[in-house]
C-alpha cells in the first residue's frame, strides 16, 4: 500500500506507517528544520552537508522560498510564515509532476493545494499515485493550537484552517482512507458569539461533505506500547463508495464502529447546515464498552500492547551507572532494524544545569513521592507565599535526602532548617516535575523544561534522545537542526526538542497502519 504524508514533521507517523508496510509516495512539511530531519532519515539526503558545500538538494523541494536552491543555509533557517506566496518566490517544483514522486515538498499546504487546483496534470499524478491504481492513504496531524487547551480556542484563528486544507487535499487526491491525528483539546467545546462549537465535529462534517465516512476516536498512545500517557484524537476517513464492499466482511463490533459515520455522512451530504452536535459519537478508550469495541475490531492494534514505564524506556541512557537495555528498548531497536551495534547514541548530549537548579530538581524528585497536601505546602514556601510547614507535611518529607550546597545528599533533622532550605530555592514554576520511573511519562512533555529525570544521580532535564525514547523512536533515528530555541524564534523555529514533542509516536503510527491494512483487506 502507498501513502501521502501531510504535516509530516520529523516523521514519527511516517516511520510507523513504513514499518506497517506503506510506501511513501509524497510528503509535505512547512518547517525547514523539521524537513531537515525527515529528509535525512527517510530520503537519505543530508541537507546540512549540502548547505556547507553550497550544493542544491534533490529530495526536498521548496514550494516557494526567498533563496536560491544552492543557498540551503538560508533556506534551512527561513521563517516559513514569511515565505513568498507560491508563484512569487523561487520554486523547486519541476515541470514534470512525475518528478515529485518520493519527494518531500517543503511549504504551506494551502500553496500545495493551490498548485493542484491550478495544474490538473499534477492533481492527476497524485490521484493515480504516480501511475499506480490510486492512493491508499493520506495521513497527517495538522497543527491545531487554538483547539488545544493551551491555545486561543478561536474559531477564526488562521491555524484552524489547516484541518480544512487537509480535507481540501483529500478531496482532490481521493485516497481510499484518510487519517487525521490531533490533540485531545479538539474534543472540548469552545464558545464564540454565544454559540458552542466542537472542532472535531466540524472536521468530521468537512470530511463527510467530501464523501468520507468518519470514525472518530479518543485513544491513548500508551495502549499501543508507547511509554507515555499521550491521549490523542484520531479520525479515520473511509471513502464512502467502499462501504458496500466493506460491509459484507465486517464483524458486529466493526459495524457498530462504522455505521454511525455512514448515517452521518449521508445526512451531511443532504443538509450539512442542518446537522446538530450529538449526531455523531466519538469512541473513547476510557469507556469500557468503547474499549471492548476497539479490542474486537480492526482497531485492536491501538489498544493491545502492555504499558511501558519510563524506567524501561530510559534507564540504560543514564550518564551515571546506566542499567542494561530493557526488553522494550531491545525490541524497539530490533523492530526498526537498528541492531544496537553503535557505541555512540546520537542526540544524547546533556543540557547544562547549575547547582541551584540541580538542588531544585532533587526537590522535585522528592515531591513526586509525596502526598498532594505536602506538595501544596512546599510550593507555597517556594513561591514565598508561606513560611510554615505542617507537622504532617514535615513527617511526610523528612524521610528523604536533599541535595545541599556542598553537593551532598543529606537528611534534615529539623523542620525549621528545611523551611530555611526551601526558602533559599524560590520558584514560581510549578509545571516542572520529576518523572515517575514506575509509570509512563506524563502527557505534557514537549520541551526540555517540562520534566527532570527520576534518578537521584541524574539531576537534569531529559536529552533529545530520552524524549525520543519516550515517544518510541528507535535509536537509529537521528534528529537534525538546532537542539532548542527561544525568544521570538519560538514562533517559527522547530528545533529537535519540538520535533520530538510534536511527533506522532512511531508505535502509534505502526498501530494505525496495521488497522488500515486490515480494514483494506476486507474490500
Amino acid at each position: 500500500m502507498n501513502h501521502i504524508e501531510l504535516f509530516a514533521g520529523c516523521g514519527g507517523l511516517s516511520l510507523g506507517l513504513e514499518k506497517a508496510g506503506f510506501d511513501l509516495t509524497l510528503a509535505n512539511e512547512l518547517s525547514p528544520m523539521a524537513a531537515e530531519t525527515f529528509t535525512y532519515n527517510f530520503l537519505g539526503e543530508n541537507l546540512a552537508e549540502l548547505a556547507k558545500a553550497r550544493k542544491a538538494q534533490n529530495k526536498a523541494l521548496w514550494l516557494s522560498s526567498q533563496y536560491q536552491s544552492n543557498d540551503l543555509t538560508q533556506r534551512l533557517r527561513e521563517n516559513p510564515f514569511q515565505y513568498p506566496i507560491a508563484g512569487d518566490g523561487i520554486t523547486d517544483i519541476p515541470l514534470n509532476p512525475r518528478e515529485l514522486e518520493g519527494k518531500l515538498v517543503v511549504g504551506n499546504i494551502a500553496d500545495l493545494n493551490k498548485l493542484l487546483e491550478e495544474k490538473p496534470k499534477f492533481r492527476k499524478a497524485l490521484m493515480t499515485g504516480f501511475g499506480r491504481e490510486g492512493v491508499d492513504l493520506v495521513s497527517g496531524g495538522p497543527p491545531c493550537q487554538s483547539f488545544s487547551m493551551a491555545g486561543l480556542r478561536n474559531r477564526d484563528c488562521e491555524k484552524n484552517v489547516l484541518p480544512w486544507e487537509f480535507a481540501r487535499f483529500v478531496s482532490m487526491v481521493k485516497p481510499k482512507f484518510a487519517i487525521l491525528e490531533n490533540v485531545t483539546g479538539i474534543l472540548r467545546a469552545f464558545t464564540e458569539d454565544g454559540i458552542s462549537y466542537h472542532a472535531w465535529f466540524e472536521v468530521a462534517k468537512a470530511f463527510s461533505k467530501i464523501n468520507y465516512i468518519p470514525i472518530c476516536l479518543h485513544i491513548n498512545a500508551r495502549l499501543a506500547g508507547v511509554p507515555q500517557n499521550r491521549p490523542r484524537f484520531i479520525m479515520i476517513g473511509v471513502r464512502s463508495n467502499l462501504y458496500k464492499k466493506l460491509y459484507k466482511n465486517l464483524n458486529a463490533n466493526e459495524i457498530k464502529l462504522i455505521s454511525p459515520g455512514v448515517e452521518f455522512q449521508k445526512r451531511v451530504a443532504k443538509d450539512m447546515e442542518g446537522i446538530e452536535f450529538g449526531e455523531l459519537p466519538y469512541f473513547d478508550v476510557k469507556k469500557e464498552e468503547d474499549l471492548a469495541l476497539l479490542e474486537g475490531s480492526f482497531l485492536k492494534h491501538l489498544v493491545c500492547e502492555q504499558e511501558v514505564s519510563v524506567k524501561e524506556a530510559l534507564d540504560d541512557l543514564r550518564f551515571n551507572n546506566p542499567s542494561k537495555k530493557s526488553k522494550f528498548v531491545k525490541n524497539l531497536n530490533k523492530f526498526f532494524e537498528n541492531q544496537d551495534t553503535a557505541t555512540i547514541i546520537n542526540n544524547h548530549e546533556p543540557r547544562k544545569n547549575g547547582p541551584l537548579v540541580q538542588r531544585r530538581f532533587r526537590l522535585y524528585q522528592i515531591l513526586q513521592k509525596c502526598e498532594r497536601s505536602t506538595i501544596n505546602e512546599v510550593f507555597e514556601i517556594l513561591k514565598r507565599e508561606s513560611s510554615t510547614l505542617s507537622e504532617q507535611a514535615w513527617k511526610n518529607i523528612k524521610e528523604y535526602k536533599f541535595l545541599i550546597e556542598s553537593n551532598e545528599l543529606v537528611f534534615f533533622n529539623n523542620k525549621n532548617d528545611l523551611i530555611k532550605f526551601l526558602s533559599a530555592h524560590p520558584t514560581k514554576k510549578r509545571t516542572q516535575k520529576a518523572l515517575d520511573q514506575s509509570l509512563p511519562a506524563p502527557a505534557a512533555l514537549s520541551i526540555p523544561d517540562d520534566a527532570c529525570h527520576y534518578h537521584d544521580n541524574e539531576l537534569r532535564t531529559l536529552t533529545v534522545r530520552e524524549m525520543a525514547r519516550i515517544q518510541s523512536f528507535p535509536d537509529n533515528f537521528t534528529f537534525r537542526s538546532k537542539v532548542t530555541t527561544g525568544g521570538k524564534m519560538r514562533k517559527f523555529e522547530v528545533p529537535q526538542y519540538t520535533q520530538v514533542g510534536n511527533a506522532v509516536p512511531p508505535l502509534l503510527g505502526l498501530a494505525l497502519g496495521k488497522a488500515i491494512i486490515e480494514l483494506a483487506s476486507r474490500i
